[in-house]
């Protein structure tokens, strides 16, 4: 499964192509779906650009994206970054009024566990991000179901990336979740690559890389997922 990593964090300033407001989001989105990627994973905006899990933000770009891409499924960010303080975090899910189809949730953030909680009782699939080793304990202490593991390598050296995602795999348990494979920087292609090698799903979008395989910057999202496609992901 290859999915469409649309924005994270990025600024317009670091690649005109980012898509930041709703409309720019669901274009985009239905671009990449109709690349052939499976599912988008998308940082929504406030007016001031800032990313939100305000109700009335999430609404607008989930329902942006399904109305230009039907049966696409659509995931959101959960981070500490965005909304600090976990008690907040978990207020804003129970306040969502338009539900996306998965939410990230970073086991190793305070209040993870809370957040993961919330947004199983709302009926939104949990992917548990894990960044290093003993996050996978901490995700494992949570008793929340979780429909997918995102192995996150976020150290942009390839050859540590490759190696932290060796050891984060070895140690989850057999018969766990689907995992989702990813590094980023200049580590996001040899990321992917393993995740092909190893038969496990993958992402690729402006979030994890602005350039292409051979270094060249890359247009936008689609080409980023055409170029991935090139490489096996599917």
């Amino acid at each position: 499964m290859l999915k469409a990593c649309l924005n994270g964090g990025r600024r317009r300033d670091e690649h005109p192509a980012v898509p930041v407001t709703p409309a720019e989001l669901a274009a985009d989105a239905a671009r990449c779906a109709a690349a052939g990627v499976a599912a988008v994973h998308v940082h929504p905006r406030d007016a001031a650009g800032d990313e939100s899990l305000d109700p009335a933000v999430i609404a607008g770009v989930v329902t942006a994206i399904r109305a230009a891409r039907p049966g696409l499924p659509v995931g959101v960010s959960t981070g500490a970054w965005i909304t600090p303080d976990p008690v907040a975090r978990v207020a804003a899910v129970r306040s969502w009024t338009v539900l996306p189809d998965f939410a990230s949730v970073n086991a190793h953030e305070p209040g993870a566990a809370a957040v993961a909680a919330a947004l199983h009782e709302r009926g939104v699939m949990v992917e548990a991000g894990l960044w290093t080793e003993p996050a996978v304990d901490a995700w494992r202490r949570w008793s929340v179901p979780v429909g997918r593991i995102l192995v996150e390598c976020l150290t942009e050296e390839p050859e540590r990336s490759v190696a932290d995602a060796a050891a984060i795999l070895a140690a989850l348990p057999a018969g766990g979740p689907p995992v989702l494979l990813h590094g980023e920087g200049s580590a996001t292609w040899p990321v992917l690559v393993e995740a092909v090698r190893r038969g496990l799903a993958t992402r690729i979008g402006l979030e994890d890389t602005l350039v292409l395989p051979d270094g060249s910057v890359a247009p936008d999202n689609a080409a980023l997922v055409a170029a991935a496609q090139a490489l096996g992901a599917h």
